[in-house]
């Protein structure tokens, strides 16, 4: 889909600015990145502007942020509060380390170590910033304004409804499992997305055992019962099944010692390998050493009903079906849009998308003013080949119908931010340079537009979406504080970046920079994956896992929290109670 260059956005933003009207005005930040809803919202009238206003004397914008995840609450705490007044709306109160969901699950780490109340948060920042326990369920972008129900009563008569107006929206709310439909997963599956599932989750291991205790159950109920399964292969299940290895292994033996020959942990993957999105080095070492721990992985297998005691999945092969009996059973084989986007996404035309589209600012396409990051958007990235023979116009300043070295470094700059995938390209095909990209050797050497064309042909195909990971919603948070932060003082909103333009706007599209990626494996071993193709599989990796993920902690007692469980099971093993 393409789209103009020019920041409808910012050009609001500017006249929102310099305007004297007296009405409300409300800016609506909704990033979209754990399960939330952030919101500001002041009713009362301000006085009109003057004409000349300083930094401390100008009138306030209102914002209001949708979202207490990663996107929202990196956005929170970014955004200059003395700018801004900041209403914050989400359903639960506090923020959540989800990277270490399936650690809570087994008890290495205790769920209140990796969560921080949200108004704690709030309480370090300067400035009006208020918190309103909520969920957003309708956004109404033709009227500017957000529904929402909260979840507390607000009244004697039960009356929870909340409206809330906006000037500016930036979605921050997440996403849910997906079961693609599949019967029986919503009945008699657990999910990992949340605090509570990875709590339920652990009550439901603990019960599994104690069911197995019971001297009335037969051998083969026992083996129903204490056997695991995990349905997805991605990080999140691989990790789950990991700890769960060593939860049992390490602990749960010592307790239950008749039971331990009869556990068994099973990964069902529809695809061929586990961790898809890992290097194959990791993928290969990982299914190795689950073979080694007895971890079984059954590849190329889909699910496609789950009741309560059994799961059927056929192979996707030879369409062979079976029939698995199964104690707890683990679904996590990906993500997909609340209904309130899905509802967004039907009235500003994106109905037939699966994820809510933005442009490289986090714009979201088909309404104005309404922002969104996380889980919940993807960036649609431009394609090259669409914009080609504007980009060869603009290229070709002497109009001679060819392009040269020197018209060429002139714009490439321009090119390789608007088109990111240029870049992946070239790495991906060894090439030193965007010259070698053109075949273009001599300085000399000028280009028509059909040699142009050929040699930027295939480099789109490496556009691709960005995962749905902590690391992308924190960066586009930060991202888009940084561009309010500095919007709030710029008088004259140009448009983003142009090709050939001189100078560079200040808002320089959103571009995601990848500090790598952890596969714990169990065992003390890890699999991290860092930028510059570097893989390390081992001992050394844990403990650089445990600093990352120690130093990316919202606050000091959360850091200290998680440190200090990490050093309790080393010392005392983890806790097998069922609270």
């Amino acid at each position: 889909m393409r789209y103009s260059f020019a920041s409808s956005f910012f050009a609001r933003a500017s006249d929102l600015i310099r305007s004297n009207s007296s009405f409300p005005k409300l800016l609506i930040l909704a990033a979209i990145s754990g399960g939330g809803v952030v919101a500001y919202a002041d009713t009362e009238p301000t006085e009109a502007p003057t004409k000349q206003l300083n930094k401390n004397t100008r009138a306030k914008k209102k914002v209001v942020v949708l979202g207490t995840g990663w996107g929202g609450t990196s956005f929170l705490k970014d955004l200059d509060g003395n700018l801004y007044d900041i209403q914050i709306i989400s359903p639960r109160n506090y923020f959540a380390f989800t990277p270490l969901l399936p650690s809570v699950t087994c008890g290495t780490v205790d769920a209140r170590s990796i969560v921080e109340p949200i108004r704690k948060i709030v309480k370090k920042k300067d400035g009006d910033v208020t918190f309103w326990e909520a969920e957003c369920y309708k956004i109404d972008p033709v009227n500017k304004r957000i529904h929402c129900q909260s979840s507390v009563e607000t009244n004697v008569d039960g009356n929870r409804e909340l409206v809330v107006d906006y000037d500016l929206l930036v979605i921050a709310m997440g996403a849910q499992v997906n079961t693609f439909g599949t019967p029986g997963v919503k009945e008699h599956c657990h999910f990992l997305k949340e605090i509570e599932d990875a709590q339920r989750v652990r009550r439901s291991v603990v019960d599994c055992f104690e069911r197995a205790s019971i001297p009335n159950f037969s051998e083969e109920d026992k083996k129903r019962n204490l056997h695991f399964i995990v349905i997805g292969a991605g990080p999140t299940g691989i990790e789950f099944a990991a700890e769960l290895h060593d939860f049992i292994h390490q602990d749960l033996a010592k307790l239950y010692p008749k039971l331990q020959d009869l556990v068994k942990i099973s990964i069902i993957s529809s695809s061929e390998h586990i961790l898809n999105s890992f290097d194959q080095r990791i993928s290969l070492f990982a299914e190795d050493k689950f073979q080694r721990d007895g971890i079984e992985v059954q590849a190329g297998f889909r699910a496609v009903e789950v009741t309560d005691k059994s799961i059927r999945m056929i192979n996707k092969a030879s369409k062979e079906e079976v029939s698995v009996p199964y104690g707890m059973a683990l679904w996590s084989t990906g993500i997909q849009m609340r209904p309130v986007i899905f509802d967004l996404m039907n009235q500003i035309g994106q109905g037939k998308r699966r994820v809510l589209a933005t442009d490289e600012w986090l714009r979201v396409q088909g309404c104005e003013d309404v922002y969104a990051l996380g889980d919940c958007a993807a960036i649609s990235q431009r394609k090259i080949m669409d914009d080609i023979l504007a980009i060869f116009k603009i290229t070709d300043k002497d109009n001679s119908q060819t392009v040269s070295v020197k018209e060429i470094q002139d714009v490439l700059g321009d090119i390789c931010e608007l088109y990111p995938q240029v870049v992946l390209y070239l790495k991906s095909h060894h090439m030193k340079d965007f010259f070698d990209l053109l075949e273009i050797k001599d300085n000399s050497l000028e280009l028509h537009i059909e040699e142009f064309q050929k040699a930027l042909a295939n480099v789109d195909s490496e556009v691709k979406s960005l995962p749905a990971t902590a690391q992308v919603a924190a960066q586009q948070g930060a991202y888009l504080a940084s561009c309010f932060n500095r919007m709030n003082d710029t008088k004259s909103l140009e448009g983003p970046v142009r090709i050939g333009e001189s100078g560079h706007h200040q808002f320089h599209p959103f571009q995601y920079k990848h500090f790598g990626q952890f596969a714990p494996l169990g065992g003390d071993k890890t699999a991290a994956q860092l930028p510059g193709d570097w893989i390390s599989i081992g001992y050394g990796s844990q403990w650089l896992w445990y600093s990352v993920y120690a130093s990316k902690q919202v606050s000091w007692r959360t850091r200290v929290a998680v440190v200090s469980d990490w050093s309790r099971r080393y010392i005392f093993g983890r806790d097998s109670s069922r609270i």
